[in-house]
């Protein structure tokens, strides 16, 4: 099969590799239609992160299940299927929490055994994959939208989740990827908050969050950002979700916290030197968050996709086959995509 090989620092290349074989009976091969670039893979495309050269790339797919081992149970030869991406079992102590990325049996897609490829495949298929419904199997454009929930929408609204936000409330997101922009959608659309402010520097995406439901937008490289923010808020705002990992972002979000007021961490760490620790003592700021336990919202997530109550595709503003996978990470590096989507034939 094609699969996508890092070689190093801004290196990608697909090569033909040995198909995935059954190694467990609770395994099922998985043959992707669709697939993504994530903007935490650029962290290792940029040598901002190790990672090791003839490793495999990518953890956003949907496709069809080739083969189940002999234990599978849930889905079947031919299903349409989507993968969070971690895989998990399904039946340990954080997967009934619906912590599924702490799952003591878990683990996450690429390295190994990646999703910028042909085939990929996915352990505890049972406690792992959600079969999509013909209200998206027969919608191209619904089906193209799918690659989303495998991370990003499920991450953006895990982020809103965490930071306690309640139908009519206020929340502000900080980061204007494909993360904070769903963060924005999840905000506006899902939860129902009455105020939904994006903070991000780049003028496209920020049209895209007045379109997700952002009633106001602010520029991130503005001095007075947080001046601004506080007056608006009137001291800060209750809710506030951090989507995009490092120190100056991180700071922003506890700075236009208000007091007793809660902040969703969704964002990669990279860079983080140290938490304002001090800031949220004094004003009682929690701080929750990590790897989205995307499975947990996977049913929720598809529905709502089917029904049409969301529609995370605008941030989908590249689409390239699987054998140019080189030119999206270069054009997601460059900032010239939100987010690239691949077709596998």
């Amino acid at each position: 099969m094609k699969a996508t090989v890092y070689h190093g620092a801004r290196d990608v290349r697909i090569e033909t590799v040995p198909d995935p074989v059954i190694g467990d009976s609770h395994d099922a091969i998985v043959r992707i239609t669709r697939a993504a670039i994530c903007g935490s893979d650029l962290w290792f495309y940029r040598g901002v992160t190790e990672l090791t050269p003839g490793a495999r790339t990518g953890h956003e797919f949907i496709g069809i299940v080739e083969e189940v081992g002999g234990d599978v149970r849930t889905v079947r030869r031919g299903d349409l299927v989507v993968a969070p991406f971690a895989w998990s079992d399904g039946t340990c102590e954080f997967c009934n929490a619906k912590l599924q990325t702490s799952c003591m049996h878990g683990g996450f897609f690429g390295t190994e055994n990646g999703g910028q490829a042909e085939l990929v495949r996915v352990p505890f298929a049972d406690g792992t994959l959600v079969t999509l419904p013909e209200a998206i199997a027969d919608d191209g454009d619904k089906l193209n939208a799918a690659a989303t929930l495998c991370d990003v929408l499920g991450t953006g609204h895990y982020g809103v989740l965490s930071a306690s936000t309640a139908p009519g409330s206020t929340v502000v997101v900080v980061g204007d990827g494909a993360v904070g922009l769903c963060a924005v959608l999840s905000a506006a659309r899902l939860v129902c908050a009455k105020e939904v402010i994006a903070v991000g520097h780049n003028a496209t995406r920020l049209e895209i969050a007045m379109r997700f439901g952002a009633t106001r937008t602010f520029n991130s490289h503005d001095p007075n950002v947080k001046d601004e923010i506080l007056e608006l808020t009137r001291g800060g705002a209750p809710h506030v979700v951090e989507a995009v990992g490092n120190q100056e972002s991180l700071d922003l979000a506890v700075s236009i916290a208000r007091p007793g007021g809660a902040i969703g961490l969704v964002g990669v760490p990279h860079g983080v030197r140290n938490a304002p620790i001090s800031t949220m003592f004094y004003n009682h700021v929690s701080l929750r968050g990590g790897p989205a336990p995307v499975r947990a919202y996977l049913p929720e997530l598809v529905t709502s996709l089917g029904t049409g109550r969301i529609d995370p595709s605008p941030i989908l503003d590249m689409t390239l086959p699987l054998d140019r996978v080189a030119e999206g990470y270069a054009a997601m590096d460059e900032r010239q995509a939100t987010k690239v989507l691949l077709t596998v034939a």
